[in-house]
């Protein structure tokens, strides 16, 4: 394990003698770190290392465990051994201009092994014929030989003996650190840092069988075995978790700090009104989820709420009555929708309800005339109206509120960390209540935003049947057939294609300039790029000429549009009124139809190049049809034959959960990656699965608020070194507790 003397060595150059020396070295510049050359500073920072504890908290991608040792005869076709033998021979191949590899060889006296290693032509100085070498990785078969590709390589030096029984980390590295390199470099920091202080309490440490901070950093760099490996990975994502907790929930309560918290009433005769001309029952869900937000806004507290809930569950009907308790309370509500067409349909849906309850209410958006905007202003205020909806027009420095009391963001994960603030500072003691659409289970939903109280909608109000089925490329026939039928009836269609395909660069410069600034550019352009070939739009369907190939081959009988998020403001609104109306029959569209769009009469959805899209948007997506009484199709076309991307896609199949297809996703991918962008803190968390580490987040976020509501600036002794942890972890963040 790194760090190891033996009794009577000296200490090597840089080795601390103190706990306080080993904890400032974190911070220090990693050129301090023995064998880092201002070369090897340089490529380090390239990865994102410039401090000690960069390098220290660079954790390895994988581990190659050496214990598995087989003879070549023996290794079994498809699993991953550890093979000893001789270099028979080793050759260089350049088989494209670019491309280098190095064939090598190896024989065991069983058999012979093939081993290919790509892009890594240093080789050739380092193993030479006769040498005894040992590799490690997955056993394939191919042109008569056993093979392995890219393993895990070590030279067996004269007089040692092979690595087997040991297990090796692979660092993330670059062309100018190999693996090698990175693991002698981590091993010095550690060096350096041996003996640094542990931020977590005993208690904490005690009651989870913890291993000190310096012991985890060693194992889960160099481990003595595959269980150590796990203990270490478990304290480090732990603590993890701990800090993140930590600092949300002291964002939430620097919020409120030094401000009178608001008492909403919620009960009275709006609020009776309101609930009067609802034209329909709540669900249950719905029911239990407006009563806690209700009982958030009748708190002498700050509330500081999510509503998470599938497509189709009916979220903004319970932030229609927190807008009712607003308008019974005197005060008013600022409710922000991340696109124009959200905005507008949030108030031509409420905004009936509300005239029949007496909440007065305006919508306002980038495309608000420049005489309605100042009456909008004017009115808003004197405080004559009660709610307002809009877009990010609603940031814009001129929009003032005589007593703003609640902000609604509705899809709030589309929106920054400053923008959401910004919309909190129209107020005083302003209370939050945030929508979202996407599927985030609660061990997610926690580690991402651990400050805030949490709703659920899982039932939803209307129960049409809809079927997901996955069609390859070639049998896209029958999408188009069931969409026919559909239209013949009377119903309407989407074909929703990844990418606008529009002509050069330049054009996508000026359309970006004149696009209105509530128009991000994840309404069209939220592809998920797995690959250097998905690269190539060549093999994307677009929706451009898609649109114009339907009109003319497919759907002639009918009227196709199209609608994509480099449309401007009012363009994307006509087109979708027309398809409201029924006047258009098929729209052809990207994500910018992913949030919101409600069309009940759509009942086919057809999605193009549907591998290219994450399980949880694809949901999204599919909620735009089966929004009514009727039954609905969605077809997800592929030309994919990776067993990975099919496996997706099946899955849609099998459950319409969206919470349930989030989980899965989230064993696939990166949690940032369900959410479409990495919320504030997210990038912290570099260990924790949360899938994997449920029971963990639950036990992180409920002991942050244990140590918060013991201590809640961490200034007991017993705490400094957790809170000077947690300022480091999250340094240059608005707010950080101590700071």
């Amino acid at each position: 394990m790194a760090g190891k003397r033996t009794e009577g060595e000296s200490p090597r150059r840089g080795e601390p003698t103190d706990r306080l020396s080993a904890t400032l070295l974190l911070d220090q510049p990693v050129h301090l770190v023995s064998q880092v050359s201002p070369a090897r500073a340089k490529a380090l920072q390239g990865l994102g290392i410039r401090t000690v504890r960069d390098l220290v908290s660079h954790y390895p991608r994988r581990y190659v465990d050496m214990t598995a040792c087989e003879t070549i005869a023996r290794a079994q076709i498809g699993t991953a051994y550890t093979i000893v033998g001789q270099v028979h021979s080793i050759k260089l191949k350049r088989p494209k201009p670019r491309l280098s590899l190095v064939e090598i060889t190896l024989v065991d006296g069983t058999g012979t092994l093939m081993v290919t290693c790509f892009r890594q032509p240093w080789l050739m100085d380092s193993v030479k014929a006769g040498m005894q070498v040992t590799v490690a990785g997955k056993l394939e078969f191919d042109y008569g030989f056993k093979r392995m590709t890219n393993p895990l390589l070590e030279v067996v030096e004269s007089g040692e003996r092979p690595a087997g029984g040991k297990v090796i980390p692979v660092h993330p590295a670059c062309e100018k650190l190999s693996a090698a390199m990175m693991r002698r470099v981590v091993e010095n920091a550690l060096l350096l840092v041996r003996g640094q202080q542990d931020p977590l309490p005993v208690e904490l440490r005690t009651r989870y069988r913890l291993m000190s901070r310096g012991r985890a950093c060693e194992c889960i760099h160099f481990p003595a075995s595959m269980e150590e490996m796990k203990q270490a990975r478990r304290r480090l994502a732990y603590e993890e978790l701990l800090f993140l907790q930590i600092k949300l929930i002291t964002d939430g309560a620097e919020r409120a700090k030094g401000q009178t918290p608001r008492t909403h009433v919620v009960e009275g005769e709006r609020m009776r009104s309101f609930a009067d001309c609802i034209p329909f029952t709540l669900t249950e869900d719905q029911a239990r989820a407006k009563d806690d937000v209700l009982s958030r806004l009748a708190e002498p507290r700050c509330a500081n709420h999510l509503v998470l809930g599938d497509v189709g569950t009916g979220k903004t009907m319970v932030a229609a009555f927190a807008c009712a308790a607003v308008s019974q309370s005197g005060t008013q509500a600022l409710f922000m929708a991340p696109t124009e067409v959200l905005a507008r349909q949030h108030a031509a849906g409420l905004g009936p309800l509300f005239d029949q309850a007496g909440v007065t209410w305006d919508c306002l958006t980038g495309s608000t005339s420049a005489d309605e905007r100042q009456g909008i202003l004017e009115r808003a205020a004197a405080g004559n109206t009660d709610v307002l909806f809009g877009t990010h027009a609603l940031l814009e420095d001129d929009v003032h509120l005589k007593d703003c009391s609640l902000v609604i963001v509705d899809e709030q994960q589309r929106f920054g960390v400053d923008q959401r603030a910004r919309l909190l500072a129209k107020g005083t003691a302003v209370d939050a209540l945030y929508l979202t659409a996407t599927p985030i289970p609660r061990t997610l939903a926690l580690a991402l935003y651990g400050d805030l109280t949490l709703s659920y909608l899982v039932q939803k109000p209307h129960a049409a049947q809809r079927t997901t089925r996955t069609l390859p490329r070639g049998n896209k026939g029958a999408a188009y057939d069931a969409a026919k039928e559909a239209l013949a009836r009377g119903e309407q269609v989407y074909v929703v294609c990844p990418l606008v395909g529009l002509d050069s660069q330049a054009r996508d410069k000026k359309a970006a300039a004149k696009r209105e600034p509530d128009e991000e550019e994840y309404a069209y352009a939220a592809i998920s790029i797995e690959s250097d070939g998905d690269l190539d739009e060549g093999n994307v369907t677009a929706a451009v000429k898609e649109a114009q190939f339907l009109q003319s081959k497919v759907f002639a009988d009918y009227k196709v549009e199209l609608l994509h998020g480099r449309m401007s403001a009012d363009e994307k609104s006509q087109v979708m009124e027309r398809f409201r109306s029924n006047q258009t029959q098929v729209l052809v569209a990207t994500t910018v139809i992913e949030v919101g769009v409600d069309v009940p009469n759509a009942t086919v959805m057809i999605v193009e190049d549907a591998d290219r899209f994450g399980l949880s948007q694809l949901h999204q997506l599919r909620g735009r049809v089966g929004r009514g009484t009727k039954s609905a199709q969605v077809f997800l076309v592929s030309a994919s034959q990776a067993p990975q991307a099919l496996e997706r896609l099946a899955a849609m199949e099998k459950t319409e959960d969206g919470f349930e297809l989030a989980t899965y996703d989230l064993s696939l991918r990166r949690e940032g990656d369900i959410l479409g962008n990495r919320q504030h803190g997210a990038s912290a968390l570099k260990l924790v699965n949360v899938v994997r580490d449920r029971a963990m987040v639950e036990a992180a976020h409920a002991d942050a608020w244990a140590l918060l509501q013991e201590d809640p600036n961490l200034e007991q002794p017993q705490h400094q070194a957790l809170a000077r942890e947690v300022r480091r972890a999250f340094a240059g963040e608005a707010h950080v507790i101590g700071g």
